[in-house]
């Protein structure tokens, strides 16, 4: 029945992680209702593949519509959607599947092994730490993009004064909102993301010249072949062991950590472009 129930909430988690700008907060406070009749451990068994279910789905929309479902899906638009326009949306569907389900397992056993001594790391972190973890992100966002550094960290700093946009959440100011309430809880971080990928997305396609053409071939390579794996396993693992490490420590840890691993394979990569 455990397993019924998590196959349940994987499914219902995807469905709901595949619309753009419900990621797997929202799916989970949608979806809580349907856990109430069930036992404590169902319940949770439900929400875990709910959440993870979610997680998974941004991906999709990512790949095929380059439209982020969720934050942490962002870096999947850069190389994912490319392999869908080049036929290989398959692969890049189930390598993102297979690799989120070997990270999440290995992660799972690896926090219960070591979660004491893990949290008090986590709760050792302070203002300095904080700092130099946020500014690790502007510089991997720096490092990331191809063209002028200026603009890049002009981009950056543009960025920072966009989240300082809202409530204050230590002192309760109100900054830079103008009087408008909507401004009070900042700018969504979801829907900036929406529009840069989506609403581009949607200008690109109405500039370009409609050609209609009929696809006779076989729909084929849905599964990564033996070479996929071949070049993917490292990545996954490599991503696994900072994801994890990242993922202890409170805050937005799913968007650093995919930014981070993305530009580690960039780094070491032998085809970087």
């Amino acid at each position: 029945m455990n397993l019924l129930f998590c196959f349940l909430g994987v499914f219902m988690g995807t469905l709901v992680g595949v619309l753009p700008g419900l990621g797997p907060t929202a799916a989970i406070s949608l979806l809580l209702p349907v856990s109430f009749h069930l036992s404590p451990v169902s319940s949770i068994i439900m929400l875990a593949g709910i959440y993870y279910g979610a997680m998974y789905g941004g991906s999709t929309t990512s790949i095929l519509v380059n439209m982020p479902g969720e934050a942490a899906s962002v870096i999947t638009c850069l190389d994912g959607h490319q392999m869908a326009k080049k036929g290989r949306a398959g692969a890049a569907l189930g390598i993102a599947a297979f690799g989120s389900f070997i990270a999440g397992t290995i992660g799972a056993v690896g926090i219960m092994l070591v979660a004491p001594p893990m949290a008090k790391f986590a709760l050792a972190f302070g203002p300095a730490e904080y700092f130099s973890l946020l500014l690790m992100g502007i510089v991997i966002i720096v490092y990331m993009s191809s063209g002028s550094i200026l603009k890049d960290l002009l981009s950056a700093m543009f960025g920072l004064l966009l989240g300082t946009i809202g409530m204050d959440s230590i002192s309760g100011t109100q900054r830079l909102t103008f009087g408008i309430l909507e401004l009070t809880d900042g700018i969504g971080f979801i829907p900036a993301v929406m529009g840069l990928f989506g609403v581009s997305e949607i200008f690109i396609n109405v500039e370009r010249a409609v050609v209609t053409t009929l696809v006779t071939e076989k729909v084929k390579n849905l599964l990564p072949d033996r070479q996929d794996w071949k070049e993917s396993f490292w990545p996954i693992i490599r991503g696994t062991v900072l994801g994890f490490f990242m993922g202890v420590l409170p805050g937005p840890a799913p968007v650093i950590s995919t930014y981070s691993s993305y530009a580690l394979e960039k780094k070491i990569s032998k085809t970087p472009e």
